[in-house]
């Protein structure tokens, strides 16, 4: 597969992107260059290899809760716009 202008003005298009003429040549090379890469990594023999899902070998690592009451209700409360001293006040939402 080539890249060339009429592509870079459908990915434009798509994108929602404004390229000027000289953007775009540099985009086709630079996406053509790209394209090349893959072909090359498309001729390595990868029979055998295992496909790498994770970067690690680690499983789950997870930090156990702690609970803490960092703010008091009052300390939550306080800027609140609207409040009525145990909870926050706001807009009927649901008819």
């Amino acid at each position: 597969m080539k890249v060339d202008l009429n592509t870079i003005d459908k990915i434009a298009h798509l994108a929602r992107l404004e390229i000027t003429e000289a953007d775009k040549k540099v985009l086709v090379d630079d996406m053509n260059k790209i394209l090349s890469f893959m072909n090359k990594l498309n001729e390595i023999n990868t029979d055998g290899v295992e496909p790498l899902i994770y970067m690690t070998d680690e499983v789950n690592v997870l930090r156990n809760d702690e609970i803490k009451r960092d703010l008091t209700t009052q300390q939550a409360l306080q800027n609140a716009p609207k409040q009525d001293g145990k909870y926050f006040r706001v807009a009927k939402v649901i008819k």
